[in-house]
């Protein structure tokens, strides 16, 4: 790996890639002349005290923007792979560069790890004109099945809203994402299944509202959102009033059904989190069993049952793809949330609540909706 940072360009768009580990270091694209910047980056990034521990994870060490995860969460079927697998925590490559038709530019990268056998291959465009970045992820051969994500994070630096395309029910995992009082404070209830996204269960019995963020202080907390069977474009937008701007992530509901929410507020005590890791949403668009692990995901569960795919299968001679866009919007004087979004032609339509609808340039068959 010659250069740390591989940095992309096109009119109104640029993004850095950490290819230390995939992640995306920052992203930025310029509406109607305002800059705006969607994605979180962890404040210890630069921190060599962090970055130079053996003990800390690749993926942690370097946490930022988005990144792609194969497996999700535990890595419990290949021996000796880290949390959240090896395209979160490797080395990539740069394969090549190439101008996008119409303007732009795609750039491909190889991870130098492989995944169940496969060679997985990351692919982002950025397209003039167009504020969004549109991330594809190809595994090539391969034997067996593996859970996938992509990480998306956002931060709130004040009181936001969350939206939503339409979702079958929300659930809350067994476990705890910080059990020990001395290291964390996890608040959601275990183990809950919530189909009123206004009515997000706690462990004390009382009821939030999920749109809202923050839904509590001091907390780090999990959950899963599953998408409504006929929904046809699958979207998380968070958005930031102080700095009238919209994280969104925008999906095919075939390629990744569920979508995570990773509330990261204040609530881990221990390093390198130490109180400091506040205001984060991870909208994480995924394809596993809640984050039970690799395992999980690859074996019966009751999604996998229901119809709602847990895993990618792979095979020697084959390749399956998986297709994310992340961007960033202008949120609209009067507007404080965004209230339905959709694809017409080449364009996204994206209605806020001041009552108007706004299109952007948008790759309308990059995600491959019917």
């Amino acid at each position: 790996m010659s250069e740390r940072f591989h940095t992309i360009n096109a009119d109104g768009a640029r993004l850095v890639l950490d290819l230390a580990g995939g992640h995306i270091r920052s992203f930025a694209v310029t509406v109607d002349g305002r800059e705006i910047t969607p994605l979180h980056t962890a404040p210890w990034v630069d921190d060599a005290t962090v970055t130079d521990d053996p003990d800390v994870p690749e993926n942690l060490k370097y946490l930022s923007g988005d990144f792609f995860c194969a497996p999700f969460a535990a890595s419990d079927v290949e021996p000796d792979t880290p949390g959240h697998g090896w395209p979160a925590n490797s080395a990539w490559t740069l394969i090549d560069e190439t101008p996008a038709a119409g303007g732009g530019t795609t750039a491909r990268f190889g991870l130098e790890k492989r995944v169940m056998g496969a060679r997985v291959i990351k692919e982002i465009t950025l397209r003039d004109g167009h504020p969004f970045a549109y991330q594809r992820h190809i595994f090539e051969g391969g034997k067996g099945a593996v859970s996938a994500a992509s990480h998306a994070m956002t931060r709130f630096t004040a009181p936001g809203r969350v939206t939503f395309s339409p979702k079958a029910f929300g659930e809350l995992p067994t476990m705890v994402q910080e059990g020990d009082p001395a290291r964390g404070r996890s608040l959601f209830a275990t183990g809950k299944r919530f189909e009123d996204l206004t009515k997000l269960p706690l462990a004390d019995g009382s009821l939030v509202d999920l749109h809202g963020y923050p839904v509590a202080d001091d907390h780090e907390d999990f959950l899963m959102l599953v998408e409504a069977p006929d929904s046809p474009l699958g979207w998380a937008a968070a958005a930031r009033p102080d700095s009238r701007d919209i994280a969104i992530s925008l999906k095919n509901p075939a390629d990744y059904p569920v979508t995570f929410l990773w509330f990261s507020n204040g609530g881990r005590y221990y390093a390198p989190w130490n109180s400091r890791h506040r205001g984060v949403l991870g909208m994480e668009e995924g394809r596993a069993y809640s984050a039970y692990g690799h395992k999980a995901s690859i074996e019966p569960n009751p999604l996998s049952e229901a119809g709602i795919p847990t895993a990618v299968d792979l095979s020697p001679d084959g390749s399956v793809s998986l297709s994310h866009v992340v961007g960033g919007l202008p949120l609209r004087d009067g507007a404080t949330e965004v209230f339905a979004v959709d694809v017409v032609d080449d364009t996204l339509r994206v209605t806020q609540n001041d009552g108007h609808a706004y299109v952007y340039p948008f790759d309308a068959a990059f995600l491959r909706l019917a």
